[in-house]
């Protein structure tokens, strides 16, 4: 399921907790090594004059996912892998999270559906008339 609202990650100095609010979006995660910090939340919601990358989207695999199965990622990244399409993997304790640029959303959709693989936006639209 693809989300439509533009991500951001960014990158702090080691142990640095951030000082805005991040939890907003489909999405959010922050990570701490020996050496940074990094926070993936809404684009919109980062303060001006960190240093960042993105937007990306993401794209959510339909879960929860046993933690016992195997070859999930790697069958949703062979087709990004085969049309050269570069994302952030991310796993939470229920599913899986993809990180597309955002110019490459639809590109990675049909490399999905060419795959044999579903995917599908998160917001439909349409007439109901």
């Amino acid at each position: 399921m693809g989300h439509p609202q533009d991500l951001a990650i960014v990158r702090l100095d080691p142990d640095t907790t951030p000082d805005w609010d991040f939890r907003v979006g489909p999405f959010a995660t922050i990570t701490w090594t020996d050496t940074e910090t990094s926070v993936v939340t809404l684009a919109a919601a980062v303060p001006p004059g960190l240093r960042t990358e993105g937007p990306f989207r993401a794209v959510e695999v339909a879960g929860p996912l046993e933690f016992g199965m195997y070859g999930v990622m790697a069958q949703i990244l062979a087709p990004l892998v085969d049309a050269r399409i570069s994302v952030l993997a991310m796993s939470t304790f229920d599913t899986d999270w993809i990180l597309v640029q955002s110019h490459e959303l639809e590109a990675a959709a049909q490399a999905w559906r060419r795959g044999g693989l579903i995917y599908t936006a998160t917001t439909l639209f349409g007439s109901t008339a």
